[in-house]
Protein backbone atom coordinates (compact mmCIF):
# COMPACT_ATOMS: atom_id res chain seq x y z
CA UNK A 1 0.00 0.00 0.00
CA UNK A 2 1.32 3.56 -0.78
CA UNK A 3 -0.58 5.85 1.78
CA UNK A 4 -0.67 9.61 1.30
CA UNK A 5 -1.52 10.76 5.26
CA UNK A 6 -3.42 14.08 4.38
CA UNK A 7 -3.10 16.33 7.70
CA UNK A 8 -0.13 13.98 8.66
CA UNK A 9 0.67 16.65 11.90
CA UNK A 10 -2.85 16.09 13.48
CA UNK A 11 -3.78 13.90 16.00
CA UNK A 12 -5.42 11.42 13.51
CA UNK A 13 -2.13 12.00 11.26
CA UNK A 14 0.03 10.85 14.51
CA UNK A 15 -2.23 7.39 15.14
CA UNK A 16 -2.31 6.75 11.53
CA UNK A 17 1.72 6.18 11.07
CA UNK A 18 1.84 4.75 14.95
CA UNK A 19 -0.12 1.88 13.15
CA UNK A 20 2.15 2.20 9.49
CA UNK A 21 5.22 2.24 11.51
CA UNK A 22 4.24 -1.17 13.43
CA UNK A 23 3.45 -3.16 9.32
CA UNK A 24 6.27 -1.54 7.32
CA UNK A 25 5.19 -4.93 4.90
CA UNK A 26 1.91 -3.61 4.62
CA UNK A 27 2.39 0.31 4.19
CA UNK A 28 4.90 2.82 2.66
CA UNK A 29 4.54 6.40 3.22
CA UNK A 30 3.85 8.25 0.09
CA UNK A 31 3.08 11.83 1.05
CA UNK A 32 2.93 13.60 3.98
CA UNK A 33 1.41 16.81 4.72
CA UNK A 34 0.54 19.67 6.86
CA UNK A 35 -0.94 23.26 6.94
CA UNK A 36 2.10 25.02 8.11
CA UNK A 37 3.84 23.23 10.58
CA UNK A 38 7.47 23.44 8.51
CA UNK A 39 9.49 21.75 11.17
CA UNK A 40 7.08 18.86 12.34
CA UNK A 41 6.51 17.93 8.71
CA UNK A 42 10.41 18.33 8.59
CA UNK A 43 10.48 16.02 11.09
CA UNK A 44 7.95 13.58 10.16
CA UNK A 45 9.30 12.89 6.56
CA UNK A 46 12.90 12.32 8.33
CA UNK A 47 11.25 8.88 9.88
CA UNK A 48 9.03 8.24 7.05
CA UNK A 49 10.78 8.97 4.02
CA UNK A 50 7.94 9.71 1.37
CA UNK A 51 8.55 10.89 -1.71
CA UNK A 52 6.32 13.82 -1.35
CA UNK A 53 6.01 16.46 1.69
CA UNK A 54 3.27 19.27 0.79
CA UNK A 55 2.77 22.55 2.85
CA UNK A 56 -0.71 23.56 2.03
CA UNK A 57 -1.02 26.97 3.89
CA UNK A 58 2.50 28.35 2.90
CA UNK A 59 3.82 29.38 -0.57
CA UNK A 60 6.73 28.65 -2.33
CA UNK A 61 10.28 28.97 0.09
CA UNK A 62 13.28 27.68 -1.73
CA UNK A 63 14.82 27.28 1.74
CA UNK A 64 12.60 24.91 2.63
CA UNK A 65 12.85 22.82 -0.17
CA UNK A 66 16.29 22.67 0.04
CA UNK A 67 16.02 21.33 3.46
CA UNK A 68 13.60 18.54 2.23
CA UNK A 69 15.23 17.97 -0.89
CA UNK A 70 18.38 16.78 1.62
CA UNK A 71 16.21 13.91 2.43
CA UNK A 72 15.13 13.18 -0.63
CA UNK A 73 11.22 14.55 -0.28
CA UNK A 74 10.07 16.97 -2.55
CA UNK A 75 8.18 19.61 -1.25
CA UNK A 76 5.19 20.61 -2.54
CA UNK A 77 3.46 23.89 -1.73
CA UNK A 78 -0.43 25.10 -1.74
CA UNK A 79 -3.76 23.54 -1.62
CA UNK A 80 -3.53 22.43 -5.18
CA UNK A 81 -0.39 20.09 -4.22
CA UNK A 82 -2.98 17.82 -1.59
CA UNK A 83 -4.84 17.47 -4.81
CA UNK A 84 -1.69 15.91 -6.66
CA UNK A 85 -0.27 13.99 -4.26
CA UNK A 86 -4.10 12.61 -4.05
CA UNK A 87 -4.25 11.40 -7.04
CA UNK A 88 -0.59 10.61 -7.84
CA UNK A 89 -0.61 7.28 -9.73
CA UNK A 90 1.78 6.27 -7.54
CA UNK A 91 -0.76 6.70 -4.69
CA UNK A 92 -2.97 4.32 -4.04
CA UNK A 93 -4.76 4.88 -0.71
CA UNK A 94 -5.33 8.17 1.02
CA UNK A 95 -5.96 9.35 4.70
CA UNK A 96 -8.10 12.74 4.67
CA UNK A 97 -7.32 13.83 8.03
CA UNK A 98 -7.69 17.37 7.14
CA UNK A 99 -9.65 19.02 9.75
CA UNK A 100 -12.49 20.84 8.37
CA UNK A 101 -14.09 22.33 4.78
CA UNK A 102 -10.41 21.93 3.83
CA UNK A 103 -9.85 19.05 3.48
CA UNK A 104 -13.22 18.35 1.11
CA UNK A 105 -11.41 19.38 -2.28
CA UNK A 106 -8.13 16.92 -1.88
CA UNK A 107 -10.79 14.53 -0.85
CA UNK A 108 -13.36 14.91 -3.74
CA UNK A 109 -10.09 14.81 -6.22
CA UNK A 110 -9.52 11.29 -4.48
CA UNK A 111 -12.92 10.01 -5.34
CA UNK A 112 -13.20 11.24 -8.48
CA UNK A 113 -9.46 9.32 -8.78
CA UNK A 114 -10.65 6.08 -8.02
CA UNK A 115 -8.27 6.13 -4.99
CA UNK A 116 -9.23 3.86 -1.66
CA UNK A 117 -10.28 6.54 0.68
CA UNK A 118 -9.49 6.43 4.54
CA UNK A 119 -12.30 9.02 5.46
CA UNK A 120 -11.48 10.84 9.13
CA UNK A 121 -12.63 14.11 7.59
CA UNK A 122 -16.06 13.45 8.37
CA UNK A 123 -16.93 17.56 6.32
CA UNK A 124 -16.22 16.28 3.20
CA UNK A 125 -19.81 14.03 3.10
CA UNK A 126 -21.39 16.95 5.49
CA UNK A 127 -20.66 19.52 3.05
CA UNK A 128 -20.69 17.65 -0.49
CA UNK A 129 -21.58 13.67 0.76
CA UNK A 130 -23.71 13.52 -2.84
CA UNK A 131 -20.90 14.41 -4.83
CA UNK A 132 -17.87 12.14 -3.05
CA UNK A 133 -20.63 9.35 -3.27
CA UNK A 134 -21.21 9.63 -6.74
CA UNK A 135 -17.56 10.07 -7.58
CA UNK A 136 -16.91 6.88 -5.73
CA UNK A 137 -19.54 5.09 -7.55
CA UNK A 138 -18.25 6.70 -10.68
CA UNK A 139 -14.55 6.09 -10.70
CA UNK A 140 -14.56 2.87 -8.73
CA UNK A 141 -13.10 4.82 -5.26
CA UNK A 142 -13.30 2.66 -2.02
CA UNK A 143 -14.59 4.68 0.72
CA UNK A 144 -13.41 3.62 4.34
CA UNK A 145 -14.95 5.54 7.54
CA UNK A 146 -12.40 6.35 10.12
CA UNK A 147 -14.27 7.91 12.66
CA UNK A 148 -14.62 5.66 15.45
CA UNK A 149 -18.60 5.51 15.19
CA UNK A 150 -19.03 5.01 11.17
CA UNK A 151 -16.08 2.83 11.40
CA UNK A 152 -17.83 0.62 13.79
CA UNK A 153 -20.97 0.64 11.79
CA UNK A 154 -19.04 -0.36 9.16
CA UNK A 155 -18.04 -2.85 10.76
CA UNK A 156 -21.63 -4.25 12.11
CA UNK A 157 -23.53 -3.14 8.82
CA UNK A 158 -24.41 -5.89 6.49
CA UNK A 159 -27.64 -6.63 4.29
CA UNK A 160 -29.15 -2.87 4.15
CA UNK A 161 -32.46 -4.54 3.35
CA UNK A 162 -32.61 -5.93 6.99
CA UNK A 163 -31.32 -3.03 9.07
CA UNK A 164 -34.15 -1.41 11.29
CA UNK A 165 -31.79 1.69 12.25
CA UNK A 166 -27.86 2.92 13.58
CA UNK A 167 -27.46 3.92 17.03
CA UNK A 168 -24.51 5.95 17.11
CA UNK A 169 -23.16 6.53 20.59
CA UNK A 170 -21.56 9.93 22.11
CA UNK A 171 -19.80 9.89 24.85
CA UNK A 172 -21.50 13.66 26.18
CA UNK A 173 -18.54 15.12 26.55
CA UNK A 174 -17.03 17.31 29.65
CA UNK A 175 -20.80 18.63 30.00
CA UNK A 176 -22.98 16.36 30.31
CA UNK A 177 -24.09 16.60 33.72
CA UNK A 178 -23.22 20.13 34.48
CA UNK A 179 -26.13 22.36 35.28
CA UNK A 180 -27.36 23.93 32.13
CA UNK A 181 -26.78 28.11 34.17
CA UNK A 182 -23.43 27.01 34.28
CA UNK A 183 -22.62 26.23 30.64
CA UNK A 184 -22.55 30.40 29.66
CA UNK A 185 -19.02 30.36 31.44
CA UNK A 186 -17.45 27.59 30.54
CA UNK A 187 -13.61 27.73 29.08
CA UNK A 188 -12.14 26.80 26.27
CA UNK A 189 -9.86 25.01 28.57
CA UNK A 190 -12.51 23.11 29.94
CA UNK A 191 -14.22 22.34 26.59
CA UNK A 192 -10.83 20.59 24.99
CA UNK A 193 -10.79 18.75 28.31
CA UNK A 194 -12.61 15.41 26.84
CA UNK A 195 -13.27 12.98 29.59
CA UNK A 196 -11.98 9.87 27.57
CA UNK A 197 -10.51 11.02 24.09
CA UNK A 198 -7.39 12.46 22.93
CA UNK A 199 -8.51 15.17 20.12
CA UNK A 200 -7.72 18.11 18.95
CA UNK A 201 -9.11 21.33 19.73
CA UNK A 202 -11.86 21.54 17.19
CA UNK A 203 -13.15 18.32 17.48
CA UNK A 204 -12.92 18.77 21.25
CA UNK A 205 -15.35 21.89 21.54
CA UNK A 206 -17.28 20.38 18.68
CA UNK A 207 -17.77 16.89 21.18
CA UNK A 208 -18.89 19.35 23.69
CA UNK A 209 -21.47 21.05 21.87
CA UNK A 210 -22.62 17.61 19.59
CA UNK A 211 -22.27 19.10 16.73
CA UNK A 212 -19.70 16.22 16.17
CA UNK A 213 -22.94 14.18 16.21
CA UNK A 214 -24.63 16.31 14.07
CA UNK A 215 -21.97 16.18 11.53
CA UNK A 216 -22.14 12.37 11.95
CA UNK A 217 -25.81 11.95 11.20
CA UNK A 218 -25.19 13.49 7.89
CA UNK A 219 -22.21 11.56 7.03
CA UNK A 220 -24.16 8.28 7.85
CA UNK A 221 -26.55 9.21 5.94
CA UNK A 222 -24.29 9.37 3.16
CA UNK A 223 -21.94 6.44 3.54
CA UNK A 224 -25.49 4.19 4.70
CA UNK A 225 -27.46 5.48 2.08
CA UNK A 226 -30.31 5.12 5.15
CA UNK A 227 -32.44 8.06 5.87
CA UNK A 228 -31.78 10.55 8.80
CA UNK A 229 -35.11 9.38 10.96
CA UNK A 230 -33.53 5.93 10.87
CA UNK A 231 -30.63 7.34 12.69
CA UNK A 232 -30.55 7.65 16.28
CA UNK A 233 -28.01 8.81 18.79
CA UNK A 234 -27.63 8.19 22.58
CA UNK A 235 -25.19 9.24 25.01
CA UNK A 236 -22.83 6.34 26.37
CA UNK A 237 -20.57 8.10 28.75
CA UNK A 238 -17.97 5.10 28.55
CA UNK A 239 -17.34 5.42 24.99
CA UNK A 240 -16.70 1.69 24.93
CA UNK A 241 -19.39 0.70 22.56
CA UNK A 242 -18.70 2.97 19.40
CA UNK A 243 -21.35 2.86 17.19
CA UNK A 244 -24.62 -0.38 17.02
CA UNK A 245 -26.87 -1.63 13.94
CA UNK A 246 -30.42 -2.69 15.16
CA UNK A 247 -31.86 -5.31 12.40
CA UNK A 248 -35.36 -6.35 11.84
CA UNK A 249 -35.50 -8.90 13.98
CA UNK A 250 -34.79 -7.65 16.70
CA UNK A 251 -30.44 -8.26 16.86
CA UNK A 252 -28.49 -5.82 17.56
CA UNK A 253 -24.67 -6.29 16.60
CA UNK A 254 -22.41 -3.35 18.91
CA UNK A 255 -18.32 -3.10 18.29
CA UNK A 256 -16.64 -2.22 21.14
CA UNK A 257 -13.15 -1.44 22.23
CA UNK A 258 -11.12 1.13 24.08
CA UNK A 259 -11.20 4.65 23.22
CA UNK A 260 -8.30 4.65 20.83
CA UNK A 261 -8.09 6.21 17.40
CA UNK A 262 -5.51 3.46 16.63
CA UNK A 263 -8.60 0.72 16.32
CA UNK A 264 -10.69 2.18 13.73
CA UNK A 265 -7.51 3.46 11.73
CA UNK A 266 -5.86 -0.07 11.49
CA UNK A 267 -9.16 -1.34 10.40
CA UNK A 268 -9.59 1.25 7.85
CA UNK A 269 -5.66 0.56 6.85
CA UNK A 270 -6.26 -3.54 6.68
CA UNK A 271 -9.60 -4.00 5.62
CA UNK A 272 -10.79 -6.51 4.75
CA UNK A 273 -8.24 -8.37 7.07
CA UNK A 274 -7.68 -7.43 10.56
CA UNK A 275 -3.93 -6.07 12.26
CA UNK A 276 -2.26 -5.44 15.57
CA UNK A 277 -3.54 -1.75 16.10
CA UNK A 278 -1.13 -1.48 18.83
CA UNK A 279 -4.52 -0.24 21.56
CA UNK A 280 -4.72 -1.80 25.01
CA UNK A 281 -7.14 -4.86 24.80
CA UNK A 282 -10.36 -4.45 26.27
CA UNK A 283 -10.85 -6.26 29.69
CA UNK A 284 -14.78 -7.20 29.97
CA UNK A 285 -14.07 -8.23 33.31
CA UNK A 286 -13.19 -5.16 35.02
CA UNK A 287 -15.82 -3.15 33.11
CA UNK A 288 -18.06 -1.73 36.03
CA UNK A 289 -20.87 -0.95 34.06
CA UNK A 290 -21.99 0.09 30.17
CA UNK A 291 -24.80 2.97 29.73
CA UNK A 292 -27.00 4.43 27.90
CA UNK A 293 -28.84 7.79 28.11
CA UNK A 294 -31.13 10.07 25.65
CA UNK A 295 -29.90 13.02 24.59
CA UNK A 296 -31.65 16.75 26.29
CA UNK A 297 -32.20 18.72 23.32
CA UNK A 298 -31.79 21.86 25.29
CA UNK A 299 -28.27 20.78 26.53
CA UNK A 300 -27.26 19.88 22.84
CA UNK A 301 -28.91 22.45 20.52
CA UNK A 302 -26.58 21.93 17.61
CA UNK A 303 -28.11 18.32 16.91
CA UNK A 304 -31.03 19.50 16.11
CA UNK A 305 -29.41 22.67 14.32
CA UNK A 306 -27.45 19.59 11.91
CA UNK A 307 -30.84 17.24 11.62
CA UNK A 308 -32.43 20.96 10.50
CA UNK A 309 -29.61 21.33 7.86
CA UNK A 310 -30.09 17.75 6.53
CA UNK A 311 -33.61 17.88 5.99
CA UNK A 312 -33.33 21.47 4.35
CA UNK A 313 -30.37 19.99 2.01
CA UNK A 314 -28.84 21.31 -1.00
CA UNK A 315 -26.22 23.65 0.87
CA UNK A 316 -27.48 23.68 4.13
CA UNK A 317 -25.36 21.70 5.49
CA UNK A 318 -22.16 23.22 4.08
CA UNK A 319 -23.62 26.49 5.36
CA UNK A 320 -24.58 24.91 9.06
CA UNK A 321 -20.26 23.36 8.95
CA UNK A 322 -18.92 26.62 7.95
CA UNK A 323 -20.81 28.67 10.71
CA UNK A 324 -19.69 25.86 12.94
CA UNK A 325 -16.40 26.59 12.44
CA UNK A 326 -16.11 30.29 12.72
CA UNK A 327 -18.21 30.32 16.11
CA UNK A 328 -15.94 27.33 17.40
CA UNK A 329 -12.74 29.04 16.14
CA UNK A 330 -14.37 32.29 17.90
CA UNK A 331 -14.76 30.41 21.12
CA UNK A 332 -11.27 29.11 21.55
CA UNK A 333 -10.55 32.78 20.61
CA UNK A 334 -12.55 34.60 23.85
CA UNK A 335 -14.29 36.41 21.27
CA UNK A 336 -17.71 34.49 21.97
CA UNK A 337 -19.11 32.37 24.98
CA UNK A 338 -19.54 28.46 24.61
CA UNK A 339 -23.77 28.87 24.55
CA UNK A 340 -23.07 31.50 21.33
CA UNK A 341 -21.72 28.97 19.34
CA UNK A 342 -25.24 27.00 18.51
CA UNK A 343 -27.20 30.63 18.43
CA UNK A 344 -24.23 31.89 15.73
CA UNK A 345 -25.05 28.67 14.02
CA UNK A 346 -28.64 28.91 13.78
CA UNK A 347 -28.95 32.84 12.97
CA UNK A 348 -26.19 31.79 9.96
CA UNK A 349 -28.87 28.89 8.85
CA UNK A 350 -31.78 31.38 9.27
CA UNK A 351 -30.16 34.04 7.06
CA UNK A 352 -29.17 32.25 4.15
CA UNK A 353 -31.83 29.89 2.15
CA UNK A 354 -30.73 26.59 0.86
CA UNK A 355 -28.97 26.10 -2.87
CA UNK A 356 -28.78 22.91 -5.05
CA UNK A 357 -25.00 22.16 -4.19
CA UNK A 358 -24.59 20.01 -7.56
CA UNK A 359 -21.09 20.88 -7.97
CA UNK A 360 -17.61 21.57 -6.36
CA UNK A 361 -17.91 25.59 -6.89
CA UNK A 362 -21.52 26.30 -5.79
CA UNK A 363 -20.81 24.43 -2.28
CA UNK A 364 -17.52 26.58 -1.77
CA UNK A 365 -19.63 29.43 -2.72
CA UNK A 366 -21.99 28.41 -0.18
CA UNK A 367 -19.18 27.64 2.58
CA UNK A 368 -18.13 31.38 2.18
CA UNK A 369 -21.21 33.08 2.34
CA UNK A 370 -21.55 31.12 5.23
CA UNK A 371 -18.36 32.29 6.77
CA UNK A 372 -18.68 35.82 6.36
CA UNK A 373 -22.35 35.74 7.18
CA UNK A 374 -21.44 33.92 11.10
CA UNK A 375 -18.47 36.72 11.37
CA UNK A 376 -21.23 38.94 11.13
CA UNK A 377 -23.55 37.32 13.66
CA UNK A 378 -20.33 36.80 15.76
CA UNK A 379 -19.08 40.75 15.65
CA UNK A 380 -23.14 41.89 16.26
CA UNK A 381 -22.47 40.36 19.67
CA UNK A 382 -19.24 41.67 20.03
CA UNK A 383 -20.46 44.89 19.59
CA UNK A 384 -23.42 44.17 21.93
Amino acid sequence: MNLAVLGATGSIGASTLEVVTAHPDRCRVFALSAHGSADALLELCRLHRPRFAVLSGMAEDRALRVRFGELNVELMFGRAALEAVATHPGCDTVMAAIVGAAGLPSTLAAARAGKRVLLANKEALVMAGGLVIRAARDSGAELVPVDSEHNAVFQCFSNKAAVRKIILTASGGPFRAMPLEKLDAVTPEEACAHPNWVMGRKISVDSATMMNKGLEVIEACHLFDLPAERIEVLIHPQSIVHSLVEYVDGSVIAQLSNPDMRVPIAYALAHPERIASGARPLDLAGLKSLTFERLDPERFPCLGLARAALRAGGTAPAVLNAANEVAVEAFLSRRIRFTAIAAVIEDTLNGIAAAPAGTLAEILEADAIARRKALERIALREAA
